[in-house]
């Protein structure tokens, strides 16, 4: 029998990557060194360490936008993590990028959501002291959390793309925003961007939150009149953009762009979701059923820490850091039903 080693072989083919691309076996490894697999490379291995997760299961009951919606075609957070990945791997692998790396950091990338998407981040970020952020929780999730406290033990590339992938309050392409370790996480970052003001505004729409009507028309002129066709215009701009300027001897660091006219089309649609969908002040009944369920379960494990489950009670962290780290691994139904039960 051929002792053939398929990982070698695997690595190996990564030199016809683009030089910006990530290899794998120059990853700058593990938290704790571990056996290399002899099929697969250490990026495709933390790829399925983070399918096979429990925290990615939970993410097909956790709310994108829309709180208990009763329709079934609205985006969830599981379907959104699968949509970032699908992009960027489309981004990456016209770039002849490393997409087995592209397609671990988008699946890892939300693991740390809180039930209720981002209403729930805030009430968290307003209830921890320190604050709350979901990347932050995301990259704690595969260091500490899953595997009964052992974590996920992925590369350093991979934990770099999902600590920071999440853009906060700045524009795309704004300050900061290349400040990541690889090429491929800009990707993410990018692709993130891209499926999020697409499937957020067909959900606005479906909802009635706002009419078709009412998008920017400038942007949807430009970047089209569809989802389809806005993916597919913003996509193949950022391919044409980065292989232009990838082709550019002079630069010490790939990035990941887009023309400036396609560039203001898309923060001007982000602008928009951010006014007429995201905004706080724009909270429904929903929302705020949302915002208390969180304050009490919060509020009700800060006077009984005892009744943390013994995964979380027998951390060393504070009593608030292990709420936080229990509440955001809540789905949206748990939340609910564990709040229903103390309120008894």
């Amino acid at each position: 029998m051929v002792n053939l080693n398929i990982r070698q072989r695997i690595e190996e083919s990564e030199n016809s990557l683009s030089s910006y691309a990530a290899k794998s076996r120059f990853s700058r490894g593990r938290l704790k060194w571990e056996e290399p697999c002899p099929i697969r490379t250490d990026f495709q291995r933390d790829r399925d360490r983070i399918i096979h997760s429990k925290a990615f299961r939970r993410l097909k009951h956790k709310t994108q936008v829309f709180i208990a919606p009763s329709g079934d075609h609205y985006v969830t957070r599981l379907t959104h993590t699968l949509e970032v990945s699908q992009i960027a791997r489309t981004i990456s692998r016209a770039l002849n990028l490393n997409e087995d790396l592209t397609e671990a950091i988008a699946l890892g990338h939300d693991l740390g959501h809180t039930p209720f998407g981002h209403v729930g981040e805030q009430v968290l970020d307003e209830l921890c002291p320190g604050g709350f952020k979901h990347n932050e929780q995301s990259l704690r999730v595969v260091d500490l959390l899953e595997k009964d406290g052992q974590g996920l033990n992925l590369t350093w590339e991979v934990r770099d793309g999902i600590l920071n992938h999440s853009k906060s309050g700045i524009e795309i392409l704004g300050e900061g925003w290349t400040d990541i370790g690889t090429i491929e996480g800009q990707v993410v970052k990018m692709a993130d961007i891209v499926a999020y003001v697409n499937h957020d505004t067909a959900d606005a729409i479906r909802a009635g939150v706002i009419a078709e009507n009412e998008l920017p028309a400038s942007a949807i002129r430009l970047l089209g009149h569809t989802s389809s066709q806005r993916i597919n215009t913003l996509v193949s701009d950022i391919v044409s953009y980065s292989l232009a300027h990838m082709g550019d001897v002079n630069l010490t660091k790939a990035v990941i762009g887009i023309n400036t006219e396609i560039l203001e089309a898309a923060n001007s649609l982000r602008e928009f979701l951010f006014d007429k969908v995201y905004n706080p002040s724009l909270a429904n009944k929903d929302t705020a059923k949302a915002q208390k369920v969180i304050r009490l379960l919060y509020s009700y494990l800060l006077k009984h820490e005892a009744t943390l489950p013994r995964e979380y009670a027998l951390r060393d962290d504070t009593v608030e850091r292990k709420i936080a780290d229990y509440i955001a691994g809540m789905t949206d139904q748990y939340a609910i039903r564990t709040a229903k039960e103390i309120s008894c």
